[in-house]
């Protein structure tokens, strides 16, 4: 599946869709999904003749939310077009990008209102706080999702921390259900009972990344480090934090001690944010309950084993 630019705006690129992408959302089935998928190549050409951009190359193996094209603009520079899958989270990463302006995250320079597509400053895509030893990248992400951590604007589309995980909530017993996850089904009610206590009073509202990891810090010109990628939602810092615990939980299996290991890490991010401890331990509880499920529900057993075994250690 590959596009190419029309002659007269630039040289020939062949867009090619990454096999990865392409297994994500190939069987997916909502029809605007799959008619967005075989419109693919054709939208990212009109996107790149109508913002005068000139294409390098496609980010591969990429994400499975949407393609990314690192461009040229008009002017030489150089950028990363982004056309995510059709649903509310790309106006909401927009909306998110553009009240933070630049500031911890890359800085949104367009965005089409018609179909979500994104023009981004362009970051070294291949350079992410995974490329360096752990203790230095939770230190630099630390210092990274602080910056995001803002009041939302007065009035905005995103998702509260409540209802996001109370639609994962729903599911939780469902996942739980299967004859593979019998031996975890009481880890699976703690996690939902954390859930039911860290919501009751939530003690802050600010705009998080949603989905922050080490993963999704990259290299930058302007700043250092700066987060892409956001699943934007409304809530406390602990929540955003949690998945940041999760990161490298492989390292730590294979480490002397991964329980007592896990722990610090909680209590070194917590103090170092100025998080409650008891707060982030529940929500990393939670969330990593909530993936190991899913990534065991999808097949994944190896992924799931060792997220629902990180819970165990919490």
């Amino acid at each position: 599946m590959a596009a190419e630019r029309e002659p007269g705006t630039g040289d020939r690129a062949s867009l090619q869709v990454p096999r990865r992408l392409i297994d994500a959302v190939g069987d997916e089935p909502a029809e605007p999904v799959r008619s967005w998928l075989a419109a693919l190549p054709e939208l990212a050409a009109r996107r790149l003749r109508e913002w005068e951009l000139t294409p390098e190359r496609v980010v591969a193996p990429g994400g499975r939310g949407g393609l990314v094209v690192l461009v040229r603009q008009a002017d030489g520079t150089p950028a990363a077009l982004k056309l995510p899958v059709p649903g509310p989270d790309a106006a909401h990463e927009a909306a998110a990008l553009a009240h933070w302006n630049g500031w911890g995250a890359a800085r949104l320079l367009r965005a089409g209102q018609d179909d979500g597509v994104l023009l981004i400053e362009r970051l070294q895509s291949a350079v992410s706080l995974r490329s360096l030893p752990e203790a230095k990248a939770l230190l630099e992400a630390a210092g990274t999702v602080r910056r995001l951590w803002v009041p939302p604007p007065a009035e905005h589309p995103f998702d509260s921390v409540e209802g996001r995980t109370g639609a994962a909530a729903e599911v939780l017993p469902v996942l739980a259900s299967g004859a593979w996850a019998a031996e975890v089904r009481p880890l699976a009610d703690e996690a939902l009972e954390l859930r039911s206590g860290l919501t009751a009073q939530p003690p802050e509202r600010l705009l998080l990344h949603g989905g922050f990891r080490q993963g999704k810090v990259l290299a930058g010109e302007r700043s250092p480090w700066l987060a892409v990628g956001p699943a934007p939602v409304v809530g406390e810092r602990a929540y955003d934090l949690a998945r940041l615990v999760l990161d490298r939980c492989e390292d730590l299996a294979a480490g002397p001690g991964p329980a007592a290991a896990a722990r610090r890490r909680i209590a070194k991010l917590a103090d170092s944010l100025d998080v409650d401890r008891d707060r982030l331990r529940g929500w990393a509880l939670f969330r990593s309950v909530e993936a190991g499920l899913r990534y065991g529900a999808a097949g994944d057993r190896r992924r799931a084993e060792l997220l629902l075994e990180f819970a165990g250690w919490l």
